[in-house]
């Protein structure tokens, strides 16, 4: 029997795709809490009542601070692994490759999420969330680590330590989080393009000098 009664409830899709909306409204509104005043400082209130909600209604969707924590770091840890993947995806020698996922991760760190990552301490997240915290950005260092393993067998980087040209490449990508601010005389565009072209003159091969 056909049923063309059109029903004021919504479908299973409808209301999962409700939920992630909802889900992600709160982690928006709470990771700029977290970047303005600190993770400790913030409270599940200050998010309730910006949302126009009350705090039960946040547990309907997080079992907890942490885990609301969790997610806004996940979030941008897995935005700079998408880029490492677009990258690769792409091909090219190893400086272009670097180059390409410098700039993609540099215009990460000026976005909501990924600030929360270089603003959040380890010790912030209960010892389950550390723990996969860490491995996601071993995962992420181990890429650059092979982007630049690459541009070093190709002769398009400089040879040296990979781990030390990857944690400095990292150290400086990550503090532009800590200063960047929308309202500032750069565009995130213009701050990555300056960011990228100084650590990229740090890891080219030095031309022999004229007469050696």
């Amino acid at each position: 029997m056909q049923n063309n009664v059109s029903s004021p409830w919504p479908g299973k899709a409808d209301r999962a795709r409700q939920r992630a909306l909802k889900r992600e409204a709160v982690l928006t509104t709470a990771v700029r809490f977290f970047n303005q005043k600190g993770f400790h400082a913030t409270s599940l209130d200050d998010v309730a009542e910006a949302l126009n909600v009350t705090k039960p209604t946040i547990y309907h969707y997080f079992k907890s601070k942490d885990e609301i924590l969790f997610d806004c770091v996940k979030q941008g840890l897995e935005a700079i692994r998408a880029a490492a993947e677009r990258v690769e995806a792409q091909g090219g020698t190893g400086i272009e490759r670097l180059r390409s996922l410098a700039y993609d991760y540099a215009i990460c760190m000026t976005q909501d999420f990924c600030i929360c990552i270089t603003r959040t301490a380890d010790h912030e997240l209960s010892p389950k969330s550390r723990a996969r915290f860490r491995a996601l950005k071993r995962e992420i260092d181990q890429t650059m680590r092979q982007v630049i393993r690459d541009g070093i067998a190709d002769g398009t980087i400089a040879q040296g330590d990979e781990r030390i040209i990857s944690f400095t490449m990292a150290g400086a990508l990550n503090w532009i989080a800590r200063w960047f601010t929308p309202e500032g005389p750069m565009s995130r565009e213009e701050v990555a393009e300056a960011t990228v072209a100084q650590l990229m003159s740090g890891v080219l091969p030095r031309q022999e000098a004229p007469g050696r």
